[in-house]
């Protein structure tokens, strides 16, 4: 299995960016997926960069998912289902602190791993 890590690069126009490297110098490109209220986000893209096991990943953030309050995403590699970064943005009424946010990413999370287990129960029984 290669093992995918991802870094942030920027957040620009309303595109999160970042850079997918693969620590296996496959050619094959890694299925990648972004995760919203337990809903997978369209209009992902990954590039391949010119370094070979190096993919520019873009995600759009559609307007509509912009509301008062914090707004989660989860990056996840859609084979494994392991979460490889994570952002949230704030919207609406300044806060005086940024615990919310981390604790609607702990829940996502949370939830995730919730599933994952049960279908491994599942699985094993």
């Amino acid at each position: 299995m290669n093992e995918l890590t991802l870094t942030k690069t920027r957040l620009f126009e309303g595109v999160w960016e970042g850079v997918l490297t693969v620590n296996a110098r496959s050619r094959i490109q890694p299925q990648v997926e972004v995760i919203h209220l337990e809903a997978r986000l369209p209009d992902v893209e990954l590039i391949e960069d010119t370094d070979a096991g190096r993919w520019v990943l873009r995600v759009p953030i559609p307007a509509e998912l912009l509301s008062d309050g914090v707004q989660s995403f989860v990056i996840r590699d859609a084979e494994s289902g392991e979460t490889l970064e994570s952002f949230a943005i704030l919207a609406g009424e300044v806060m005086a602190d940024d615990l919310r946010a981390e604790i609607t990413l702990l829940r996502e999370e949370l939830d995730m791993l919730k599933r994952a287990f049960r279908r491994h129960c599942l699985e094993t029984m």
